[in-house]
């Protein structure tokens, strides 16, 4: 398994679905608990620049990891930050250094990487729901995503915490969610990670 390849693929497919976001859709609701598009992409870029301080083996403040700034355009906000997050990972003796994740302790980077493959994986997905995306993460039979990916981040999704920070307020991940017995592999996925594989935004209130 080659983690740093899975990484740079997940983030590509998130960011498939980033450049579609346009500047009237950022105050809609996402999957994500209480987060507006606009929240969940900061998330993205916030992380992305977080994962690639820590990997260079700097001292991350939360400012970092919590500070991120999307404009009416995030797009190019989120490639910026995923091209220095893999350029960070792929240098030369990172996967081998010690890095601390808010709130999770500190593992390998090459351990890491897990998480963060499976966060953009997931918030691809997230997005594309939030737009009502027709394509992307979570559209076709198999999850409309890699099944390489998809196998993989199951591997992962099996074991993330149950408790907070990793779920609940503050984090985009909520409890799990039961899907029907022989669910898809990526919406075995999303069940773990507090995802209903159905989910739609709420039709505006005619109240």
């Amino acid at each position: 398994m080659d983690i740093l390849d899975l990484d740079r693929r997940a983030l590509a497919a998130a960011g498939d679905q980033v450049a579609r976001v346009s500047a009237g859709q950022l105050g809609d609701p996402t999957p994500c608990l209480h987060w507006t598009l606009r929240d969940l992409l900061a998330h993205m870029v916030a992380h992305n620049h977080g994962f690639a301080a820590a990997a260079r083996g700097e001292t991350v403040p939360a400012a970092v990891w919590d500070g991120g700034q999307v404009g009416d355009d995030p797009y190019p906000a989120y490639l910026e930050s995923a091209r220095l997050a893999s350029d960070a990972f792929a240098a030369p003796g990172a996967l081998d250094r010690q890095i601390e994740l808010p709130g999770l302790g500190a593992f390998p980077l090459r351990i890491a990487i897990g998480f963060h493959f499976v966060d953009y994986l997931i918030h691809g997905w997230d997005v594309a729901r939030a737009i009502g995306a027709a394509s992307g993460p979570g559209s076709g039979p198999d999850g409309g995503a890699d099944s390489e990916l998809t196998a993989t981040a199951l591997k992962f999704a099996s074991r993330w915490p149950d408790s907070p920070p990793a779920r609940g307020p503050g984090s985009p991940f909520g409890p799990k969610v039961e899907v029907p017995a022989g669910a898809p592999p990526f919406d075995r996925l999303l069940g773990l990670l507090g995802r209903p594989p159905d989910w739609t935004a709420a039709p505006p209130s005619t109240a």
